[in-house]
């Protein structure tokens, strides 16, 4: 789910970039970090975000999702994380602990991590089969985003306000598709 205060999205000016299929292997060397650094508590490890849809533009920031069996784990793991140079950014979201990371070349991480039992019904995750599956999806939303950006770009709040029509449309098509009940997409 998202998050209708949107903290998380308070870096500095709006850049939408071209896709570069160098944020997989961006993904991929930072799993295999945490998941060697922390390894266990991590039951899933997915990246998600417009970084991880062939093709879309995007913000060049790297998503991912990590689920752990409670809550309590992930509370846990603030500590460890912090060693990796993450810091807790207070979201208010519910039943989710949102880290971001800042590299020394530069490049953003920002790392959810999430209860099991909520994984297979994550929007995040939905949304990004969702748009990997419809390329006709993917291309509005890559116009959507590319728009906006131009329209605020020093003001990350309205941008990603400006996105909720949209990403409800897709998220309530994804979630039709598999069978699940709507839900709206900010979090209370």
């Amino acid at each position: 789910m998202l998050n209708s205060g949107c903290p998380f999205e308070s870096l500095d000016r709006v850049e939408v970039v071209d896709f570069d299929a160098a944020w997989a292997c961006l993904y991929d060397v930072e799993r295999a970090l945490l998941i060697s650094k922390i390894g266990p508590p991590f039951a899933e490890f997915e990246h998600i975000g417009s970084t991880s849809v062939p093709g879309l533009r995007a913000k060049p920031i790297i998503d991912m999702m990590a689920a752990v069996p409670t809550m309590e784990t992930a509370e846990a793991l603030e500590t460890p994380l912090e060693a990796l140079a993450y810091k807790l950014i207070e979201t208010g979201m519910r039943d989710r602990l949102f880290f971001r990371k800042k590299a020394p070349s530069g490049q953003i991480y920002q790392l959810h991590i999430v209860e099991l039992a909520t994984w297979p019904e994550r929007n995040e995750r939905l949304m990004r089969d969702y748009l990997r599956e419809h390329p006709e999806a993917a291309n509005a939303y890559s116009a959507l985003k590319n728009e906006l950006a131009m329209a605020f770009v020093d003001d990350s709040l309205a941008y990603t306000k400006a996105k909720t029509a949209f990403i409800q449309g897709i998220i309530d098509r994804a979630r039709a598709e598999r069978g699940l009940p709507a839900v709206n997409v900010w979090e209370d």
